[in-house]
């Protein structure tokens, strides 16, 4: 689903996608609209520009983060400010990518958030990565989703994964994706996959993003294996 208040610039990207293969279920103009269609679409990935006429794209992550879990939001946008950037991914956005990519690394991006990797303009993850961080390292303990009971903390014993599931895991909160980390093991980009879905089902969490904050509050990242912004 394409959400986007300027006509040509969502028919442009409906087409791309289209050309591409893809279904395209649904393309709207404004918040209220995508959040009442994705119920009926269901669509896979949405993608979703922050400046709308009726609310911001962080306000209609949020909503598609809590009626619609499994549909993956990848942004669009022109707008490259640290904040707007965090406030989206702190929403539940999976991805952000700004309107001055090309063609071709704007279908990769799409084709990466419906395989579960979590994909930004270059520099941005790592900018992602470094708030998660800070909030781990706050005195106060809470890294946004602390206290709810997803990240297994709170509901007696932790989770349990397999030796290869948390090295994955930490793979995954350096910023590698799921190619880089099926290179580096010497396994198939499925099987990554497969080993992603398991541990973000005992963790009782939705997306790769929610998988880095889990990683980093509980000490499971070194920087020096990073690789490098995604």
């Amino acid at each position: 689903m394409v959400v986007d208040d300027h006509p040509m610039w969502r028919d442009a990207v409906a087409r791309d996608l289209a050309e591409a293969g893809y279904d395209v279920v649904a393309t709207v103009s404004d918040g209220a609209q995508a959040l009442r269609v994705a119920a009926a679409a269901q669509p896979d990935v949405v993608v979703l520009d922050l400046q709308l006429p009726d609310m911001s794209g962080v306000e209609v992550t949020r909503g598609l983060r809590a009626a619609h879990p499994a549909a993956r939001v990848l942004v669009l946008s022109a707008s490259g400010e640290q904040q707007d950037v965090l406030d989206a991914v702190k929403a539940g956005a999976v991805g952000y990518l700004l309107k001055s990519a090309a063609r071709p690394e704007f279908l990769d991006a799409v084709r990466r958030t419906a395989d579960g990797d979590a994909v930004f303009t270059p520099g941005l993850a790592a900018l992602v990565l470094g708030e998660f961080r800070r909030l781990a390292a706050a005195p106060s303990g809470n890294a946004g989703n602390a206290g709810d009971g997803r990240d297994g903390r709170d509901g007696g014993d932790a989770p349990r994964l397999t030796e290869r599931e948390t090295e994955i895991l930490r793979m995954v909160a350096t910023g590698m994706s799921y190619k880089q980390i099926a290179t580096r093991l010497v396994l198939s980009h499925r099987t990554v996959q497969n080993h992603v879905q398991n541990t973000l089902g005992k963790l009782h969490l939705h997306n790769r993003i929610e998988l880095v904050r889990y990683a980093i509050e509980h000490g499971l990242t070194d920087e020096s294996e990073a690789g490098g912004p995604q």
